[in-house]
């Protein structure tokens, strides 16, 4: 069970830029995550210099992830994020983590898979970073 406690705030830096921030709690069985949204108003000076690079975030976890709902916990994280990819089980005990979107987006959302309670779980994270390709649409357990 989750819900979302979120504060709006608009700020006008000045005439020219207007920005809008959304700073949202999600309660999960193991406590609040937050995260801060901010939008640059369309058509201000501000949003046609916010281009985001969007990224591939490539996690090979070992431990005891197999069989303790690794994936589904992961699943459940991600929508607190704005991210898309795909978990799954490996045949050698492992599990892999693919992800897109903003290079902070994707750190914190790996800090909140290990802060989900998941962290204790794993013994070993190997991380490879390279550019996005567009493949995912939402956020997946796959076999």
């Amino acid at each position: 069970m989750f819900a979302d406690l979120c504060e709006q705030t608009h700020v006008r830096a000045n005439r020219k830029i207007e920005v809008n921030e959304k700073r949202c709690f999600r309660w999960y069985d193991y406590g609040f995550i937050s995260r801060l949204n901010t939008n640059v108003r369309p058509g201000s000076l501000g949003y046609a210099g916010r281009i985001v690079k969007r990224y591939r975030m490539h996690i090979y976890y070992s431990g005891k992830v197999q069989g303790v709902g690794f994936r589904y916990t992961t699943k459940d994280v991600a929508t607190g994020y704005e991210v898309t990819g795909i978990v799954r089980n490996l045949a050698d005990g492992r599990v892999e983590l693919m992800a897109e979107g903003a290079r902070e987006e994707l750190e914190v959302f790996q800090q909140g898979i290990r802060e989900s309670g998941l962290g204790r779980l794993i013994s070993n994270e190997r991380v490879t970073w390279e550019e996005a390709r567009g493949e995912f649409r939402g956020f997946e357990i796959t076999s």
